[in-house]
């Protein structure tokens, strides 16, 4: 295990210090202004091709005592996928690939945390797409818990996620292997829950 940085130790003493009863599982909402769910994948060799889902919803339930107690639950609308490229946006939603019209969404249910340092995780979990099921990975890191410097009544919980998945494993293997079957995933978010005033 890699020893803890100052700005580490500082966020696991912020954590401790927000442990409190009152507090052991909380539910955060996305932030949909701050947050980026993106694909990398390539493209016959030549490039990467770079997209995102621009709609999604979930929920993150923290328990900031215990970490490993922690549960996200995400569904995106895959009808929303944007490459910047409109008539090939249209391809993806065909049937070739995402099916948007029998398979209108998919979701990825944690089904285990673990905390690797004070603020690394592995987030274990189930991810349904195109009607099948298979557990992936997520490599997690805790950016920052805290109270919006600019909303005094919102907490903010911030992380940056990577993983990578073969996409013919749920049955996607149009113009594989040509097109790239290993898509890198990169999400950037942020979860927010209101705090009464006190």
């Amino acid at each position: 295990m890699k020893t803890p940085a100052p700005h580490r130790t500082a966020l696991a003493a912020a954590l401790a210090l927000l442990a409190a009863p009152a507090f052991a599982a909380d539910k955060f909402t996305f932030d949909a202004g701050h947050t980026y769910i993106g694909f990398e994948i390539d493209h016959l060799g030549f490039s990467q091709t770079l997209g995102e889902f621009t709609g999604y919803d979930g929920t993150l339930t923290l328990d900031r005592a215990n970490l490993a107690n922690s549960s996200i639950d995400v569904t995106i609308n895959t009808a929303s996928i944007d490459t910047d490229q409109p008539d090939f946006d249209e391809h993806l939603r065909s049937a070739d690939f995402f099916n948007v019209a029998a398979h209108p969404t998919m979701t990825f249910r944690s089904t285990k945390v673990e905390t690797v340092d004070d603020d690394t995780l592995r987030v274990s979990g189930d991810f349904t797409m195109l009607g099948q099921t298979h557990p992936v990975v997520l490599d997690v890191e805790l950016n920052k818990i805290a109270m919006h410097p600019f909303r005094p009544t919102i907490e903010v919980a911030g992380f940056s996620a990577t993983t990578t998945l073969d996409r013919t494993r749920w049955g996607m293997d149009k113009y594989a292997p040509a097109v790239g079957t290993e898509v890198t995933i990169r999400i950037e978010t942020e979860f927010n829950r209101e705090v009464p005033k006190r």
